[in-house]
């Protein structure tokens, strides 16, 4: 499918209802970033099984519970639709509440968002996307995870608006999930998983 662009300068931009549009008729999944539709990289077999053990561990004390978690197919919006992404563990404590007007459903209000890093997302993640993520106003914590050494990188939203941020990299931590009320052991979200050497 071509898609109507707008030419400035050198970039080629799409509006946002163009993107939905393409969303809705395509078979792989794309990120729209302020007019740049961007298609998403296959996944290795390290980062599929930390997403998993990460959705498992959070799902499994989530219970019962008001939050529910939800994998990589879930759509995000960032506010005003400048930005629409998939990442890759979402958490919503309370109802969910999605844009009813862009379908499949596009999530508004997410509590806790996980990206797993890869050689090719890494800087985006820590960069573009936190900016991005920033501006969600129900959004308490975001943890990034690299698949290719132990390592979790823990954002925390302070009363004041303030990001508190950790780094841990110790086997034996536990990853304090207080957005939902989850304590998360390191070791379970790498369980399985082969660092390089």
């Amino acid at each position: 499918m071509s898609l109507p662009i707008r030419q400035t300068d050198t970039t080629a931009l799409v509006s946002p209802d163009d993107y939905l549009r393409l969303e809705g008729e395509a078979v792989e999944k794309y990120e729209y970033y302020y007019g740049e539709v961007r298609a998403m990289a296959a996944a290795s077999y390290a980062h599929n099984r930390i997403c998993a053990n990460m959705t498992v561990a959070i799902g499994s004390q989530l219970r019962g519970k008001a939050c529910s978690v939800v994998g990589s197919d879930q759509r995000l919006q960032i506010l005003n639709g400048s930005a629409y992404v998939y990442p890759d563990v979402t958490v919503v404590c309370g109802p969910p509440s999605f844009n009813e007007t862009r379908k499949p459903e596009t999530l508004l209000n997410p509590t806790l968002l996980v990206e797993v890093l890869s050689d090719s997302t890494a800087d985006k993640d820590r960069s573009e996307k936190f900016m991005l993520y920033r501006q969600v106003p129900s959004l308490q914590q975001y943890l990034m995870l690299d698949s290719r050494s132990l390592l979790a990188e823990l954002y925390t939203r302070q009363p004041n608006g303030n990001w508190l941020f950790m780094e841990i990299s110790d086997p034996a931590a536990v990853l304090d999930l207080g957005s939902i009320g989850c304590q998360v052991p390191l070791a379970e979200v790498y369980a399985g998983v082969e660092m390089p050497a």
